[in-house]
C-alpha cells in the first residue's frame, strides 16, 4: 500500500527529466527526446532498423512472422534501457504517460491504435507480479487507450526464464505453449483487430508466441507495439 500511495504522489509532484535529470520537468524531456528519439525506418513486421527501400527485412519475407505489423518507439540503447529498467525495478509508474505519448509520435502508432479493437498487454508471471507490484505493459496500455484496454484475456500459463538471459534459439523454446487466451475471452477476440503491448522486444520469441495465440482465438489482425526495440 505505502509504495502504491509514493507511486501515485510521484505522478503528482514535479519531477526531473529520467534521461537529462532536468529539474523541475516532465518525466522526458523535450530536448531529449529531440536528441535520442528521432523517427526511425523499420521492417513493418519485426520493427528492426531498415534503409531506404522494401518495408520488409529480408528474413521477415523468407520466414513470416506471425505479426501483420509491429511497431517499436525508440531503440533499446542509451538512454532508454536504464531509463526503462528505471520504470519496471524502481517503481516510476508515473513515468507510463510519457511513455505513451513518445509511442504515439512513432511513425504509424496513432493509425495503429485508432484502426484497434482491443490493446491486449503481455501478461507477467505470478512470481514477478508479486515481486514487482505492477505489469509495465498494462500501465503503458491503459495510457495509450484505456477504453480499448483488455486484461486478463492472454494468460501466461508457464513461467519462463528472463529472455534476456537466452540465446535465440533457447527463447523460441522457452516460449513456446507459454500463453493461452482465456477461453471465456475467446468471443471478445474473435474477428477483432488486436494491438499486444510490451515495453521491450528483443527477439520476438514471447511476442511471436502470444500472437499466435491470440491468432488461434480467432483476431483479424495482430499488431505488435513496443516502446523499445533491440537492433
Amino acid at each position: 500500500m505505502f509504495r502504491l500511495l509514493l507511486a501515485g504522489l510521484s505522478r503528482r509532484l514535479p519531477s526531473q527529466c529520467a534521461v537529462c535529470h532536468a529539474w523541475p520537468s516532465q518525466p522526458l524531456c523535450e530536448a531529449c527526446v529531440s536528441q535520442f528519439a528521432q523517427p526511425v525506418r523499420r521492417c513493418r513486421t519485426c520493427a528492426l532498423p531498415l534503409p531506404a527501400g522494401p518495408r520488409q527485412c529480408g528474413a521477415c519475407i523468407a520466414d513470416p512472422p506471425p505479426l501483420d505489423l509491429a511497431l517499436a518507439a525508440v531503440p533499446y540503447a542509451y538512454p532508454w534501457s536504464q531509463v526503462m529498467a528505471d520504470f519496471k525495478f524502481h517503481q516510476h509508474t508515473g513515468w507510463a504517460t510519457s511513455f505513451a505519448t513518445l509511442m504515439r509520435s512513432a511513425p504509424w502508432v496513432e493509425p495503429a491504435l485508432e484502426a484497434a479493437d482491443l490493446l491486449i498487454p503481455m501478461p507477467l508471471s505470478r512470481r514477478r507480479m508479486s515481486e514487482r507490484g505492477f505489469n509495465q505493459a498494462h500501465l503503458l496500455a491503459r495510457a495509450l487507450e484505456p477504453s480499448k484496454v483488455l486484461s486478463g484475456a492472454l494468460l501466461r500459463i508457464r513461467d519462463t526464464p528472463p529472455q534476456r538471459t537466452l540465446p535465440r534459439k533457447e527463447r523460441l523454446l522457452s516460449v513456446r505453449n507459454a500463453f493461452a487466451v482465456d477461453p471465456l475471452q475467446v468471443t471478445r477476440i474473435k474477428g477483432q483487430r488486436v494491438v499486444l503491448l510490451d515495453d521491450v522486444m528483443t527477439s520476438g520469441a514471447s511476442l511471436h508466441a502470444a500472437a499466435r495465440a491470440v491468432h488461434q482465438a480467432g483476431a483479424a489482425h495482430i499488431t505488435a507495439l513496443v516502446f523499445a526495440r533491440t537492433e
